[in-house]
């Protein structure tokens, strides 16, 4: 929320970067909402989540969505970065507020598409072949087709996007500097892209990397739930925590900054005042 907010009231909004924050700082929300959903139901009906009933079927489909929207957008931030260091002395090809009112429609009607497909059928509610042991009642080939290139997109397109961007940055400072021209700028903008970029795949690798070694596992157990009980549950609880700490960690690393926080909250309160 301070990150949305925060947004909102800086004069930056219109840029196409920040609808792409903004997108993301809401996907992110809707991730923390519908976990916090699933949160209730595991404390009031403890059963359910383990041996899966139709009133998990809701919450894991909103869950998925939110953090498939969330993956999509770290993506889209990439790939915007990147379009806008390499186009930048182009000038037939501008990424446009449009672009990324385009991109974030798309991004929710994908997201929306896939993590809704239990909803509207492929579920293993009434089936005891390929029901999954962690997270019934989905299946388990929903979860491999959902879980694996997702997460692959996540580790790979932003660090292919970021690296691609020191590259260019590197290369540029090499060129001005050959002229004899000053590179600070560039110096600095390198630096604080590979920061970033660390930071990001790093987040990303800590993040997602459990939840698809839980899916791994899930797709090649064979045992009966009661058996794994409660050590491989309290691994699917962990995933989840860190699930949250992602949608914690993006907008410290893409909104606020560690070191633009305080005058962010600061600017925020002499507006309030």
């Amino acid at each position: 929320c301070t990150a949305i907010i925060s947004r909102m009231v800086t004069k930056d909004l219109h840029k196409p970067i920040s609808i792409l924050f903004c997108n993301l700082a809401f996907s992110d929300l809707f991730t923390s909402f519908s976990g916090f959903w699933i949160s209730v139901l595991f404390i009031t009906k403890p059963d359910s989540t383990i041996f899966g009933s139709k009133d998990m079927l809701a919450p894991y489909a909103l869950y998925t969505t939110s953090i498939l929207s969330t993956i999509y957008n770290l993506v889209s931030i990439g790939t915007e970065r990147y379009l806008a260091v390499a186009e930048s002395i182009r000038t037939r090809f501008r990424v446009a507020r449009s672009h990324s009112i385009a991109l974030v429609l798309i991004n929710w009607v994908l997201a929306f598409l896939f993590g809704c497909l239990p909803l509207m059928g492929w579920n293993c509610l009434h089936k005891e072949k390929n029901l999954s042991v962690l997270y019934s009642p989905f299946c388990v080939d929903y979860l491999i087709f959902i879980t694996i290139p997702n997460v692959v997109a996540a580790f790979i397109v932003p660090l292919f996007t970021y690296l691609r961007i020191i590259m260019i940055l590197r290369r540029r400072k090499l060129r001005m500097k050959a002229c004899g021209q000053a590179t600070g700028t560039y110096k600095s903008a390198e630096i604080q892209v590979a920061r970033t970029s660390i930071f990001i795949w790093l987040l990303a690798l800590v993040s997602y990397a459990p939840f698809l070694a839980g899916v791994i596992f899930d797709a090649t157990n064979h045992q009966c739930p009661l058996d794994l009980y409660p050590s491989v549950y309290i691994f699917r609880n962990c995933t989840a925590v860190l699930i949250t700490m992602n949608c914690l960690g993006n907008p410290i690393i893409y909104t606020l900054k560690v070191k633009n926080l305080g005058a962010r909250l600061k600017s925020l309160k002499c507006i309030s005042a």
